[in-house]
């Protein structure tokens, strides 16, 4: 299947709520222009060196969204490349992105990555952490956090996986209440891959991030 085949065929399922980010890690410029022709303007990386690469290769009206684990030290790669970190994984990581957006007068969306799969290789924060954290999250002036991220476990159980997706959303919803009622910008639950976006929008996803499923296995 084409590349643009495959993304015609995503964007007739999602609703017109639910904005699909195409992960093109590992994969090439002439790939990822040819998404652009499709009429894609958001695409994920993961290594900083590789996403400075294609920024500067690439035309400069795509939307970049991070969503790897960040080291501190490749923060200034990336702070003003970017249109949203996705994957603030720990408060020391939010502290210091807002350390650097601060330095260069920016303020960078991101969302808060939550560990909610049963493996322990995905990173991110415990919902108990989250709600300790939360306050001082909301405090850091050179972040805009603007909803949570998730991975699902990599498995082909689907009723544990949309129990997974389910608690990513009431957690976003509780925050929500408790913490950003007045905060339209809080708005956003990115979870859902190619395996698994169709139950990550049955429960109530806002961003899917599908790599595999448009430009094919690498």
């Amino acid at each position: 299947m084409t590349i643009v085949k495959a993304i015609n065929e995503i964007q007739k399922e999602l609703p017109p709520t639910v904005k699909l980010v195409a992960v093109s890690k590992f994969k090439s410029n002439e790939a990822i222009l040819e998404a652009y022709e499709a009429g894609l303007r958001d695409f994920a990386e993961n290594r900083p060196q590789e996403l400075k690469q294609k920024i500067y290769d690439l035309t400069d009206d795509i939307n970049w969204h991070f969503i790897g684990h960040l080291q501190t030290n490749k923060i200034k790669m990336i702070i003003d490349k970017v249109s949203m970190i996705q994957s603030i994984d720990s408060l020391y990581l939010a502290r210091e992105v807002s350390k650097e957006a601060q330095s260069r007068y920016i303020v960078k969306d991101c969302l808060i990555q939550v560990h909610i799969a049963r493996e322990e290789t995905k990173q991110g924060f415990s919902e108990n952490e989250l709600l300790e954290s939360i306050i001082e999250l909301k405090t850091l002036s050179g972040i805009r956090i603007c909803g949570l991220m998730g991975m699902a476990s990599f498995i082909e159980d689907t009723t544990q996986i949309k129990s997974e997706f389910a608690t990513l959303r009431k957690l976003f919803v509780k925050l929500k209440n408790l913490y950003f009622k007045d905060s339209d910008f809080f708005k956003e639950i990115s979870m859902g891959m190619s395996g698994d976006y169709r139950l990550a929008v049955e429960e109530g996803s806002t961003i899917v991030r599908i790599g595999s499923k448009i430009f094919g296995n690498r």
